[in-house]
């Protein structure tokens, strides 16, 4: 059975003592200086004519038989306490200074021992052949299947990889439902322009009414597809990170306000009201997008709800947040599907599809363009009794 050995710190030591063994010394140095400057300056201080003396004797020579050795002393006895201080500082460094360089140099010599460890340790190719072999007999599109080796040391890196592979085939089955809805929400209005095509060559050319109802079909489901592919690039440009906002301060009350005009003349069926706060609201975001929510929450509105009813448009400013919401008198969404509406293509009754001209993308796109503003949208609805759909937006996004 092998047993791991440690790292030798030989090395690591020998620089902690050597570090030691240098600040001691200067240490010694210093306080040696200091002690015989001093010694000097107190000796001439007490005995100044001795100090003479000394200073103009030979040094050359032997000292003086008059040297006061007694005076000397007394000096000595004054600084003893300096003397005792310095000593007894000393050895607290020489028996606790390495400790507090041994605490200094920890993360480094932690650093050493950890790449000494590493640089030892060889790469077990087999492990790497284990999980080679497993990836390799997996099928990415597969449900379920999954990478598993049997080794204790990869089932993290097994999990990590099986996560990854369940995002794939996530990401794989929304892509291939979005294909075949876009596919068929195509095929559709692509079928009627065929059919008005081949009526129109086969008695169109002679027929004034089925000439005028070919050419108003056509053109009506020519809008459709365009309206529907222009829809679905916008959430291909959003998927992929290529539809920026453009942030800027306005008025949340004027783009209310101007929306309200607009469905006005453009719907004189409904009743249109709008209630607003006394003083003016104000938001920063991209006003082009939001006022594009607020058009696609007008539209279902106006697509689901009987002539002569009322659409209101509203604000509401609340501690954390600012909200603005569109209510209609509709016939409502069903409580089994309003978890769903955001879905792509998703629509809560498929029989008035064709009656109502909707492609099933406009909440989507609102969703995503609200999400983008750091906020959400609030559904609200009871059936035969109407619909409320609020956004909300965070408070910092308020002026």
């Amino acid at each position: 059975m092998k047993t791991e050995k440690k790292p030798p710190r030989s090395h690591t030591r020998s620089i902690i003592w050597r570090i030691h063994g240098g600040q001691l010394f200067q240490i010694f140095l210093l306080f040696l200086f200091c002690d015989l400057f001093l010694f000097w300056i107190l000796f001439s201080a007490e005995f100044p004519a001795l100090s003479g003396a000394l200073l103009s004797a030979d040094l050359s020579e032997t000292l003086p038989a008059n040297f006061p050795l007694t005076e000397a002393f007394i000096v000595l006895t004054r600084i003893r306490p300096l003397l005792m201080a310095q000593l007894i500082y000393w050895i607290y460094f020489l028996l606790f200074g390495s400790a507090r360089l041994h605490r200094i140099m920890q993360p480094l010599t932690r650093l050493t021992e950890t790449t000494q460890a590493l640089s030892r340790e060889k790469l077990d190719d087999e492990v790497f052949h284990q999980l080679e072999s497993a990836v390799s007999r997996i099928d990415p599109l597969a449900a379920g299947q999954t990478v598993h080796t049997g080794n204790s040391e990869l089932l993290g890196l097994e999990a990590a990889v099986n996560s990854l592979l369940d995002r794939m085939r996530q990401t794989y089955r929304r892509q291939t439902q979005f294909v075949s809805d876009a596919s068929h929400e195509l095929r559709t209005p692509i079928a009627v322009i065929q059919g008005y095509v081949g009526m129109l060559d086969r008695w169109g050319k002679s027929d004034p009414k089925v000439l005028d109802e070919s050419i108003a079909a056509i053109k009506s489901e020519s809008e459709h597809m365009q309206h529907l592919v222009e829809q679905l690039l916008f959430l291909a440009r959003s998927d992929s990170g290529r539809n920026p906002l453009t942030l800027r301060d306005f008025s949340l009350s004027d783009m209310l306000s101007e929306t309200l005009h607009e469905y006005e003349m453009i719907d004189s069926g409904h009743q249109w009201r709008l209630r607003l706060p006394e003083e003016p609201m104000c938001i920063r975001g991209d006003d082009a997008m939001l006022k594009q929510v607020l058009r696609i929450l007008c539209d279902n509105a106006c697509k689901y709800s009987p002539a002569g009813t009322s659409i209101t448009l509203s604000i509401r400013r609340d501690t954390d947040r600012i909200s603005f919401s569109v209510q209609d008198e509709g016939v409502g969404i069903p409580a089994e599907a309003q978890a769903h509406v955001f879905e792509r293509f998703y629509r809560a009754d498929p029989s008035r599809v064709r009656q109502t001209g909707g492609t099933g993308l406009g909440l989507s796109i609102a969703q995503w363009i609200v999400e983008r503003h750091g906020g959400h949208i609030e559904l609200l609805s009871r059936e035969d009794m109407g619909t409320r759909m609020t956004v909300h937006l965070p408070a910092q996004a308020r002026l």
